[in-house]
């Protein structure tokens, strides 16, 4: 005589740390889960995804089986809260990229304009004198005043007054092009 054990005989025993009765149950149930888990979801990839997600979290899901449903009932409810459970985390994570994706378009434009100033000014820089030129050069890499007339030879008032005529002509030249 062949005896049959059913599904809650195997999660009853699963329960207790029968790692054969555990395994069985999940053999039993797993196409089942993937079907549910693919009309869930959708996709294949997803459904895969979720379905490995429920089996692994399942061993300790099962202590809260307590034999008044049907396994497959009780494991159908997991399922479904489990796709509900990453339904909510993809929707919040999606608000939350949403935020980021607007913030990394406007940070690219700044880096963008930014590149263009500097571009510009380069470009701009070639038109200047060459004293004018040299000084914007240095005092734009940080250098004090001082600094920057100890390389040059000449006195800080005359770097001030090169950077005042740089800056002139570079308005100048801004608003000749802008016109």
């Amino acid at each position: 005589m062949r005896m049959t054990v059913t599904d809650e005989d195997l999660a009853k025993a699963a329960q207790g740390g029968d790692a054969d009765a555990f395994a069985s149950l999940l053999a039993r149930q797993y196409d089942r889960l993937f079907r549910l888990c693919f009309r869930l979801t959708g996709t294949q990839h997803d459904a895969e995804d979720l379905t490995q997600d429920i089996c692994a979290a399942l061993p300790a899901k099962l202590r809260s089986y307590d034999g008044r449903a049907r396994v497959r009932t009780w494991l159908y409810r997991v399922a479904v809260n489990a796709a509900h459970d990453r339904r909510r985390k993809q929707t919040t994570h999606a608000r939350a990229a949403d935020g980021w994706g607007t913030w990394e378009v406007n940070r690219q434009a700044d880096l963008a304009e930014d590149a263009n100033r500097a571009e510009w000014l380069i470009s701009a820089m070639r038109a200047l004198p060459p004293d004018l030129r040299d000084t914007l050069a240095l005092t734009l890499d940080d250098m004090t005043h001082a600094e920057a007339g100890a390389i040059l030879g000449v006195s800080e008032g005359t770097i001030s007054w090169r950077l005042s005529e740089a800056r002139k002509f570079l308005k100048s030249l801004k608003k000749t092009e802008g016109a």
